[in-house]
This record gives C-alpha cells, sequence and structure tokens, in this order.
C-alpha cells in the first residue's frame, strides 16, 4: 500500500513546516538553494539589528563604565590593580653578574615608568628574631643578610626564602624604588620603577640604611656616590 504524503508547507522565513513537530522525525531531507539563501538572508539582517533597548543603552552604559574605571585606577586602589597585574603578569627579569657588586638584577624586557617590577618575598619575622638570625647568619659564614624592615615591628628576611628581588643592588642614583603597600590587611614591599628601564639595564634603587659608626663601601659609581652605604 501507499501513503500519500501530506504536502510540506512553508513558513514566513523560507523554512519548511513540520507536520509531526519535530524536524528529527521527518528524516533527512534537502532544502532549496532559493529557500537556503531567504532564511540565511533574513537570520542575518536580525543578527544584524541590535534590540531596540540596546541601542538606546549602549551609549550611557559605556560612558558610565569607562568613568567608573577612571576613578577607580585613579583612586588610592591604583597600587591593588598594579598589584594584581604583576601577580598575573610578571616582569621578565634575570639575575647575573654585577659591576656594582656580586650578583644583579637585569631587565629583560622595557619597562615603564612608575611600573610594578617584583616584590620583594621573604619571611615575615619580628626585631628580636631578626637579630638572632643575623647573629646566626654571621656564624655560618654567609656574608650576605637580605632583611628589609616594612615597619617598626615587622622585618621580611630573603636570605634564605625568597626571590629575584634579593639580588637588587643599591645605587646612589637609581632607577627605581621601594615602597610599602597594603593587600588584604598584609603589608607587601614592591619594587617601582622611578624611570623607563632599557632592556638589559639594571635595576637598582637606594637601600637607605641608617648613618652608623662602621661604614659600608658603595660601589655603584653613579655621578652623585654617596662613598658608603650607611
Amino acid at each position: 500500500t501507499s501513503l500519500s504524503t501530506p504536502k510540506k508547507k512553508k513558513r514566513d522565513d523560507g523554512m519548511r513546516e513540520h507536520v509531526t513537530g519535530c524536524a528529527r522525525s521527518e528524516g533527512y531531507y534537502k532544502i532549496d538553494k532559493k529557500d537556503k539563501l531567504k532564511y540565511l538572508n533574513n537570520s542575518r539582517a536580525f543578527a544584524e539589528e541590535p534590540p531596540a533597548d540596546t541601542q538606546v543603552r549602549t551609549g550611557p552604559l559605556r560612558s558610565e563604565q569607562r568613568r567608573l574605571l577612571s576613578s577607580f585606577t585613579g583612586s588610592c586602589d591604583s597600587d591593588l590593580l598594579k598589584f594584581n597585574q604583576l601577580k598575573f603578569r610578571k616582569k621578565k627579569l634575570k639575575f647575573c653578574k654585577s659591576h656594582i657588586h656580586d650578583w644583579g638584577l637585569f631587565a629583560m624586557e622595557p619597562i615603564a615608568a612608575d611600573e610594578m617590577v617584583i616584590e620583594y618575598v621573604g619571611q615575615n619575622i619580628r626585631q628580636v628574631i631578626a637579630d638572632m638570625r643575623e647573629k646566626r647568619y654571621e656564624d655560618e659564614g654567609i656574608g650576605s643578610s637580605y632583611m628589609f624592615r616594612v615597619d617598626h615591628d615587622t622585618i621580611i628576611d630573603a636570605t634564605k626564602c625568597g626571590n629575584f628581588a634579593r639580588f637588587i643592588n643599591h645605587s646612589c642614583n637609581p632607577n627605581c624604588y621601594a615602597k610599602v603597600i597594603t593587600v588584604e590587611s598584609q603589608k607587601k614591599i614592591v619594587i617601582y620603577s622611578k624611570q623607563h628601564i632599557n632592556v638589559n639595564e639594571e635595576i637598582t634603587y637606594d637601600y637607605k640604611f641608617p648613618i652608623e659608626d662602621v661604614k659600608i663601601p658603595c660601589l655603584c659609581g653613579s655621578e652623585n656616590c654617596r662613598g658608603t652605604l650607611n
């Protein structure tokens, strides 16, 4: 027996009307090129035309977003934004022999002015522990101790637990400076660039050691060298 199949209806958009209500139940069938072209033109026109409410609100929303972003970056939270950028996109640095003293840290990419270069990482210890460790390091024959004071009570010790920042040498005419910032209620030391730093240029900052009777000679070689670190 042969059953007559009902004539397929076409919709306004050129696609065939499904009698069963589901395209999968009617099997594979070809679509005429004219019908396909009509459907593609209709769908393309619909995609290019944004909704009416979007056309009205796009301008104000974008300007408001730019205003909030500029006010946010211009506030005191700019250090936090820069720190997040430094965390996810670290500067390319390397340490190698320095003409100033022993090892030094060098830039492997151009660094703009007022950019976070690297965080000074180490163990947060108290002043009492720092005094004990400094004496122990001398007894162990460790010539240099990499301790950086955060505030009156906290010192960062990077002698045995730190990163490349401990290799930064002192200079009386440095291209960077150290700054203490607060991130999630925790104080951190970050090295900022004072000026544009070229590739293979050594990164330096002023240690700002307190004045003492026993002087530590400075070997930075800059024009305005003070002669001593302290």
